[in-house]
């Protein structure tokens, strides 16, 4: 394997400063993809954790960073868009900010509607919280329409996809994720976003079908990632659609659009998705990645471990588990690889992660026992820390990306370490 950068040592690449050495692991060339030049802004974000990041190396060797210019970062993954600070969840606003803020990779969580056409949703059944469907006439065809709060209980809904059209979809404004519980009205059940995002640009926010969205990032040059929803609803879906034709799907709708498998990362937290794609597309199933949450606990984390090595004689090639499962503390409360981490590594199987930029302030999120903290809490202090987490995960996990709710943040760091 022949790998093109400026000095390599056992499989690294070597980026020197004046004050350190950082070892920074090379992506894979199976996964290098070139990408269009493009003007990238990063905005105030990464200075301001830069400049709150506890004193020494790492915060000497990102500091000489910040005034180089960045480019399009493959480690960078939009999560939901990549903008979802400030744009709400999968829409246009939220690709088009992820994408301006340095993301490769861009995310449309994919599930269905009545009519069995794709739309970008983070589950089926949040129409109710990202969109305006409550206020509105579509509101009465929701699983669950709007109910106000009333004698001590919370206002409810519960809205899918699979309760309306596309064309009826298509009418929808995405919005803020959040809930009003105490609201009366359709259109106060609207409000509640957390107070560290913002509704400045959640105006009416352009929901996306899954077309729509391949259209556009191939129209950009950038790599596709697409997460199979587990559906909310019995199937078989109307007592026809099957689960394998919701696999299917997918595939088809890439091979239409004539998308090259190589920019292709279809994701799934069942199993059963991938073995699907790995027997019936392989030129797919090769890069596609299983998410892993099965270890949310002390004693289960010691279980999703194991169950690394089954995966990698079932074909699977990349993993992802959420931020906690790759890092630990150590006895002086630094931040070091996971025995989760150490296990994926030694069998061979890429990694990719899970939310960055999803907590809001750290403080706060160690406060509230935070779940993308929740192995690090003891040895997180101050917004900064977030690079002592990038750095760790990059350098010494190794991971292949991070998907991020704010892109600026990784690609920042990406193109700092040269993984850009």
């Amino acid at each position: 394997m022949r790998v093109t950068v400026s000095s390599v040592v056992t499989g690294v690449v070597v980026v020197a400063t004046a004050t350190a050495v950082y070892a920074v692991p090379a992506l894979p060339l199976k996964y290098k993809h070139k990408f269009p030049p493009r003007h990238i802004e990063l905005g105030p974000r990464p200075e301001f954790l830069v400049n709150n990041m506890d004193e020494g190396k790492l915060k000497d060797k990102l500091t000489k960073c910040l005034e180089k210019e960045a480019s399009t970062a493959q480690f960078s993954i939009g999560h939901r868009g990549g903008g979802i600070l400030q744009f709400p969840e999968e829409t246009l606003e939220s690709h088009m900010a992820g994408i301006r803020m340095g993301a490769g990779i861009e995310e449309c969580d994919v599930t269905f509607t009545k009519d069995l056409e794709f739309v970008c949703r983070h589950d089926q059944c949040d129409l109710h919280t990202t969109t305006n469907i409550v206020a509105t006439e579509l509101g009465a065809k929701c699983t669950t329409p709007f109910r106000p709060a009333s004698n001590g209980k919370a206002a409810t809904a519960t809205c899918c996809t699979s309760d309306i059209t596309l064309a009826e979809f298509k009418t929808l404004c995405g919005k803020m994720d959040g809930f009003n519980a105490s609201a009366t009205t359709p259109e106060d059940f609207l409000h509640g976003t957390p107070s560290w995002r913002t509704d400045l640009y959640s105006t009416c926010g352009t929901v996306l079908s899954h077309k729509e969205y391949m259209k556009f990032i191939d129209s950009q040059g950038l790599l596709f990632t697409a997460e199979l929803k587990k559906p909310k609803v019995s199937m078989p879906f109307q007592g026809t659609y099957t689960s394998d034709q919701y696999r299917q799907q997918l595939i088809d709708e890439y091979r239409e659009a004539k998308i090259d498998p190589s920019r292709v990362w279809f994701q799934s937290f069942v199993f059963d998705d991938i073995a699907y794609w790995l027997k019936n597309a392989p030129e797919f199933g090769k890069q596609a990645i299983l998410l892993d949450q099965t270890g949310d606990s002390p004693h289960t984390i010691k279980e999703a471990a194991a169950n690394l090595t089954f995966y990698k004689d079932a074909g699977v090639r990349i993993v992802s588990p959420p931020l906690p499962y790759l890092v630990s503390l150590n006895k002086e409360g630094e931040y070091v690889p996971s025995d989760y981490a150490k296990t994926a590594k030694k069998l061979g199987l890429d990694i990719i992660t899970w939310s960055l930029e999803r907590s809001g302030p750290l403080v706060q999120a160690v406060e509230a026992d935070d779940y993308y903290y929740s192995t690090i809490l003891n040895g997180t202090h101050r917004d900064g820390d977030m690079f002592k987490l990038l750095d760790v995960l990059g350098r010494q996990v190794g991971v292949l990306g991070i998907f991020s709710d704010w892109s600026a943040t990784v690609s920042f760091y990406a193109n700092c370490m040269g993984f850009s």
